[in-house]
């Protein structure tokens, strides 16, 4: 049975106050816009005083087999002080990327309709030779991406 309307139009949501709730947990100052036009889930002030913009971008459990980290068709142009959260659920995993590393490691669609917007692909799929059963794993270039918690922003 396929997923609800309801779950898959709500997990991205659940998911960004889950993420804020670990920020506010590990003692961050998050502000959260009233409206999301500009790609910006959250404002964090670090302790400085200065202001970073972050985007939460989450992938389900539901997802089809391979694509566990697969985050495609992102329209998103070199922006200072602005951060990308990826979580992955059927892998536990977090990436944390600066618009700069983020633009770096990312593909731009050269063509259809999604010309000129950006993907990443953080994981592969392999097959168990002892087990015959396809695993999903971070690609090697992306591990240094990866977060346990949200230190990179304190």
């Amino acid at each position: 049975m396929g997923i609800s309307f309801r779950h898959s139009a709500g997990f991205g949501k659940r998911m960004e106050y889950n993420l804020v709730g670990k920020m506010l947990m590990e003692g961050l100052d998050v502000y959260l816009p009233l409206v999301d036009d500009h790609g910006v889930d959250c404002v964090i002030k670090k302790a400085d005083g200065t202001f970073i913009e972050v985007q939460i971008k989450a992938r389900s459990n539901e997802v089809a087999d391979g694509d566990a980290a697969l985050f495609a068709a992102i329209t998103h142009d070199l922006t200072p002080n602005f951060y990308f959260v990826f979580y992955s659920e059927r892998l536990d995993t977090m990436w944390i990327m600066s618009s700069e590393e983020f633009l770096t490691e990312c593909v731009t669609n050269k063509n259809g309709k999604n010309k000129g917007k950006r993907s990443i692909w953080f994981n592969g799929n392999k097959t168990d030779k002892s087990t015959g059963e396809k695993q999903e794993y971070c690609k090697k270039q992306f591990e240094k991406y990866v977060s346990r918690d949200f230190s990179r922003f304190h």
